[in-house]
């Protein structure tokens, strides 16, 4: 099953980084944020991802290109016409495309643009700015216990996120975006979706998280998969240097890879 990342977004709260690169290539130890979402993917097996790029999407394209040869020992024989020699080490088995989904595409339309490569199967998405402990396994059993176009995972914060209303077996009632410091359960991401919700996606200006949404909500098709664990995305500076202390001091929630 493939795996989707929204990685095309400016990121204007975290200008101070993102001036230089897309914000999923914000470095967290070292790597960047992107990498360790993929991480948690591959611990459960998913290795086929698909990368919705769009501001400074050479970067990203660049960073995997060199990924091989940065991860492993290389060794410079200039004695012998400049060979270069790669020393295998371990390196994930990832198989990576990167698309070009426009500089002011909107998420719905990121999604949009990458139909063909998902090849009409299910398939699952994320934020590049986000990171969780959250067991995908689980979360694709959910979605496939309830037979609903769409399950998007949700934990209880007071932040301005997604709000939903969600009913006692999961099914989401009502789609808020961001207003109120509320304490309700909110949208952050880690989905699973049918090939159906192509049809709830228009052009690049359609928002994931409002028309499509709420027309998933009336049509009865959206579900939540509640995550009682850690989830925290990297929206500002702040939230940057909280991640990074996190793994600095070896108390990173999301590297379940280890």
């Amino acid at each position: 099953m493939k795996v989707v990342l929204l990685a095309g977004g400016y990121g204007t709260r975290i200008s101070e980084e993102s001036d230089l690169r897309p914000k999923p290539m914000v470095e967290i130890g070292g790597k960047p944020i992107l990498w360790h979402i993929m991480k948690t993917y591959s611990y459960y097996g998913f290795n086929d991802f698909i990368i919705c790029a769009g501001y400074k999407q050479e970067y990203i394209k660049q960073w995997f290109a060199n990924y091989y040869l940065n991860t492993n020992d290389v060794t410079f024989d200039y004695t012998n016409d400049g060979d270069m020699t790669i020393h295998r080490g371990k390196v994930e088995p990832w198989k990576v495309t990167v698309c070009d989904t426009g500089y002011k595409t909107m998420t719905g339309g990121r999604i949009k643009r990458i139909e063909q490569y998902v090849k009409g199967e299910t398939f699952m998405m994320t934020y590049g700015d986000g990171v969780s402990d959250i067991n995908i396994n689980h979360l694709l059993e959910f979605h496939k216990s309830h037979g609903k176009i769409a399950t998007l995972s949700s934990v209880i914060r007071q932040q301005q996120k997604g709000v939903l209303k969600i009913n006692s077996v999961g099914s989401v009632q009502a789609f808020r975006e961001k207003k109120d410091m509320d304490g309700s359960p909110i949208n952050v991401g880690y989905m699973v979706l049918e090939p159906g919700i192509f049809d709830y996606l228009e052009d690049d200006q359609t928002v994931l998280e409002e028309g499509p949404m709420e027309r998933l909500v009336a049509d009865k098709q959206l579900m939540s998969y509640r995550h009682k664990g850690f989830w925290q995305c990297m929206d500002t500076l702040f939230e940057m240097r909280q991640l990074e202390a996190m793994w600095d001091s070896k108390q990173a929630p999301w590297k379940v890879w280890e």
